[in-house]
């Protein structure tokens, strides 16, 4: 049986970024198409990498910060990089939030009408109730909810694997003999780490037991490996009907109907259904811890439970209407556009202020406004 804190350290974090990071597009396969098989097999197994060794650093650095600085929500974690200027974070992360949501409205909205005959915004307003009760009763359950469901996710993707090989096993393995590679596979693996990374901030409730370095670095490069793996298994499946899938709205779906698995396609919809609200209840938590923290020094309490509810069903109402924008275009222009700005805002600050100032032996500056 494994330790309760180990579990915290070591897997809590990663599952809780792996189910907000999964989303519409990389739940549906989509992401996985668009920035890794499209490269062909090596170019995205290379392009996987690049998106790893990206995410570790980068997510081993933020839990340091955190820990080091206790800084538990982005307003504070900003503070600590950015100065004054921690605000720029929050404009691009709200815009990259509602994308996220909108993106995940569209595809949850066409999982349930077309597997369940539930219609488009029936099953957007279903969504938004299971992340009204989730946002409802905080922290704890939402960690809790995207840890166990990442199990879920995990026998799903393994599971989905197992299928594609007893279909066109020969197909996967035609594909890994040609190593085929694409120019711009490295460009758009880290391109897929750094809009994968913006949604760190909003996660940091779940390093506040971390106490010392070691736990950080390990669980950073443990958080990248679990968030990935579904990831790599995705684009070896889709080498089986390679390059016909590139074009897909919904690869995984297209895959599956391909294969006749009616059965396997319900209880992977259902998985799909519960991730997207995974997704929105991490982030939104995110955003919740955030207004707690600065009520909390403004006026000595955060916000009560029900607004936590109704800020949730809010966003979600405004990216429902967004979602009509269509998922392949949101991914495709929105996700990459929305990149670089979080390398600038995020990554570069990171890496530079945020080293410094671990190297000077800094602590809890971010206890004290700025």
């Amino acid at each position: 049986m494994l330790n309760a804190r180990f579990v915290r350290i070591y897997v809590v974090p990663g599952a809780v970024y792996q189910s907000v990071m999964v989303g519409g597009g990389y739940g549906t396969g989509r992401e996985i198409v668009e920035y890794f098989t499209s490269y062909g097999m090596l170019g995205g197994a290379l392009g996987l990498l690049i998106a790893f060794a990206t995410l570790a650093v980068v997510l081993s650095l933020t839990f340091e910060v955190s820990r080091v600085f206790g800084a538990y929500d982005y307003r504070n974690f900003f503070k600590v990089l950015l100065g004054r200027g921690w605000f720029v974070y929050e404009i691009l992360i709200v815009l990259f939030f509602l994308l996220v949501l909108a993106v995940v409205a569209a595809a949850a909205g066409n999982i349930l009408s077309d597997n369940f005959g539930i219609s488009y915004y029936a099953g957007i307003g279903l969504m938004l109730i299971f992340i009204g009760v989730l946002t409802f009763y905080g922290r704890e359950l939402v960690a809790k909810a995207l840890t166990f469901w990442s199990l879920y996710l995990y026998l799903m993707f393994i599971s989905f694997f197992a299928l594609v090989v007893l279909w066109q096993g020969d197909a996967i393995g035609s594909a890994l003999a040609a190593r085929e590679v694409h120019a711009g596979w490295a460009v758009s693996g880290f391109k897929y780490a750094l809009y994968n990374l913006a949604a760190v901030p909003l996660l940091l409730y779940v390093a506040r037991g971390f106490r010392t370095r070691s736990e950080t670095l390990l669980s950073g490069l443990a958080a990248a490996a679990i968030a990935l793996l579904p990831a790599l298994i995705s684009h070896f499946s889709f080498l089986a009907a390679y390059p016909q899938i590139v074009s897909q709205a919904i690869p995984i779906y297209w895959l599956l109907t391909a294969m006749g698995a009616s059965v396997f396609m319900i209880f992977y919809s259902i998985m799909l259904f519960g991730t997207f609200v995974e997704t929105g209840a991490g982030m939104l938590q995110g955003i919740n811890d955030r207004l707690d923290a600065f009520l909390t020094e403004k006026r000595g309490r955060g916000l009560s439970r029900l607004s936590h509810a109704a800020i949730a069903m809010t966003a979600m109402l405004v990216s429902a209407i967004l979602s009509a924008g269509g998922i392949v275009r949101l991914i495709a222009d929105g996700y990459g556009a929305m990149a670089w700005g979080f390398f600038a805002v995020y990554v570069v600050p990171l890496i530079t202020i945020g080293v410094f100032r671990l190297s000077r032996g800094e602590h809890n500056a971010a206890r004290n406004p700025v």
